[in-house]
């Protein structure tokens, strides 16, 4: 969602604050603006478009300043115009905000009760309005932004810079993260790390309801009963704020080409004696768990699916999958004996954070795996785990979802071993699956350029569907959303069995069917829907193992032919395929790849 970008240097601001913005491009945005003080007095720029738009409109309409705010806006209130970009001002107050101010209709009316008018459509610019309201009555700023935060409900976080105040920032969090940068005599704010790495690796994150006081010489914390908090400072690794593309054209192909890597690295954490015993935290122990409830959205959301079916027919402990913006509201019953999961990439997803809110005290664990150690999910979890996928800037999740897999499935081996599920003997089959996966990879990998010949094709299509069973259900749910969200062709994915229930009657010769098939005991009824699709004039695309392809006969529009892989980390290994058929469809399309339309990669506003 929206990013945010505040200096208070010893060095020209716009320069910083465009950079810093480059970097929080990946959360998807509309429009972008920036605002500094100069000589105590108040300016601002701002651009819709890409950000380039505002670079251009800066070498034209320079701004000067040594302390200023930036911003890049995802729309919610109003349309993506100049007048609804941010920063807002309003006077001698200027405002940059991600997140929601749900009642700011009713501070509206409490304005225009002042005689106040309003410009635009935004709930942003009622937070500004307020402030210069409280600053107009009298109050110095720090007061003014203080009243005014105390009055906002909903998710957010706010950054205020004031005219004849170049030494002064006001940041405040609840819901939305953002964090403070320390440098030499110079303070920064971003939304998070990534956006602040250019200038410090010093970083304190705020927690939820902190309001910050930020000068040259450093920051006061106040917490949400406005007492001084004391918010330990980290260094940030240079690993974890990389986002180089390394040569690639896109980082999503950047970040599909990592997954070898980063999926050994996280069996390096989790795999123990060269990857034949498990190594998870004491505080895992799933005797006596009777129930284990996930929660996620989208992609995350998939690969809790694939998951309950490991749970389940592993470890055989029943599991309820939730997508977080529902789980809370249907209010469901949670058991004192049972354990809430919560899986996110970047640990701030808002819907996922007010379920784990919702879940907490009524479980007996709330658990985590999340992308980002330092993020609200993983601080506010009973047990956070890393899925160690490293930075992952393209907007469609990559190695950050086969990270999730992998992590989940140990997990679930987990659980089985401790309900006396598992054998020494089947477990060291499972684990030897999951070591062999890097290696599967590369060699799926290797079809990239076949993938590329079939997605020019594909790319022709209006619509697509994918078809899968068993734990390759989930993957085709994926493989549909994968190829939606960046390409825009409308596509579905369904259970195989349920083609024959409705979405038959969507098949003839313009509508490609993907079919996820590995050569398991699922198979053959897999074959017998393809062999229904392909009666009616579907063209089916079969990704399966040589035996696989082999034994579905004549008849098929491609194929893939993947390695052998065990069934049970098939679902990690044919991620692959579905990722790179998407971003190669999307090439051929001339879509924006890294950063889709509409789309954000934090999605931090319900």
């Amino acid at each position: 969602m929206c990013g945010i970008v505040g200096v208070l240097g010893n060095h020209e601001a716009a320069p910083l604050l465009v950079e810093a913005l480059k970097r929080l491009e990946y959360r998807g945005y509309d429009s972008a603006g920036i605002a500094t003080v100069t000589g105590g007095r108040l300016d601002r720029r701002r651009a819709v478009g890409k950000l380039v738009n505002l670079s251009d409109l800066l070498v034209h309409d320079p701004l000067s300043g040594k302390s200023g705010i930036g911003h890049t806006r995802w729309a919610t209130h109003g349309a993506p115009t100049v007048d609804n970009a941010h920063p807002h001002r309003a006077g001698p107050v200027a405002v940059v905000h991600n997140g929601i101010i749900e009642n700011f209709r009713e501070l509206r009316a409490d304005l225009a009760a002042h005689g106040i008018g309003f410009e635009t459509e935004t709930d942003t610019e009622t937070v500004a309005l307020l402030a210069r309201h409280y600053l107009s009555q009298g109050m110095p700023p720090r007061e003014a932004a203080a009243a005014t935060i105390a009055r906002l409900h909903g998710a957010f976080a706010l950054c205020f810079l004031f005219e004849g105040e170049d030494d002064l920032m006001i940041a405040a969090r609840k819901g939305s993260p953002l964090a403070i940068g320390h440098g030499e005599g110079e303070m920064f704010v971003g939304s998070d790390a990534i956006a602040l790495a250019p200038m410090t690796d010093r970083i304190t994150y705020l927690e939820e309801g902190d309001r910050a006081e930020i000068t040259r010489a450093g920051v006061v914390i106040f917490d949400a009963e406005g007492r001084l908090a004391n918010r330990a400072e980290t260094r940030v690794t240079r690993e974890a704020t990389q986002v180089e593309k390394a040569g690639y054209k896109h980082f999503m192909a950047k970040e599909i080409a990592e997954q070898p890597g980063v999926l050994a690295d996280a069996l390096r954490h989790y795999l123990k004696d060269s990857g034949t015993a498990l190594s998870l935290p004491e505080e895992v122990d799933f005797t006596g768990v009777d129930r284990l409830t996930l929660v996620a959205c989208g992609t995350a959301s998939y690969a809790c699916l694939v998951a309950k079916y490991w749970f389940e027919r592993i470890a055989g402990l029943p599991v309820d999958v939730d997508i977080a913006s529902e789980f809370r509201y249907r209010e469901p019953p949670l058991s004192p004996t049972s354990w809430a999961l919560f899986v996110s990439q970047s640990g701030e997803t808002a819907d996922t954070l007010a379920a784990l809110r919702y879940a907490q005290e009524k479980v007996a664990k709330i658990v985590s795996v999340v992308n980002v150690p330092t993020s609200s999910i993983a601080r506010e979890s009973d047990l956070a785990l890393p899925s160690l996928a490293g930075v992952e800037i393209g907007v469609a999740s990559t190695k950050a979802f086969t990270c999730q897999l992998t992590v989940l499935a140990v997990l679930a081996l987990k659980a089985a071993v401790d309900r006396g599920r598992l054998n020494p003997e089947a477990l060291a089959g499972h684990l030897a699956a999951l070591s062999a996966l890097p290696g599967l990879m590369n060699h799926a990998l290797g079809l990239e350029d076949r993938i590329a010949t079939i997605a020019a094709q594909l790319a022709e299509a209006q619509d697509v569907l994918f078809l899968g069973r068993g734990a390759m259900f989930p993957l085709a749910l994926e493989g549909a959303l994968k190829l939606k969200e960046i390409s825009y062709i409308h596509a579905e994915g369904y259970a195989s069995g349920e083609l024959k229930h409705g979405p038959i009657a969507l098949i003839d010769s313009h509508v490609p069917v993907v079919v996820m098939a590995p050569r398991d005991a699922l198979f053959d009824k897999t074959v017998s829907n393809m062999q229904e699709v392909m009666a009616r004039g579907g063209k089916v695309l079969l990704l399966s193992d040589g035996a696989g392809v082999a034994e579905a006969g004549a008849g098929i529009w491609q194929s893939l032919t993947m390695p052998m892989v065990d069934p049970f980390t098939a679902p990690i290994l044919y991620a692959l395929p579905a990722q790179l058929l998407a971003y190669h469809t999307a090439i051929a399309k001339g879509t924006d790849v890294d950063q889709p339309r509409n789309l954000a990669k934090s999605v931090t506003v319900e």
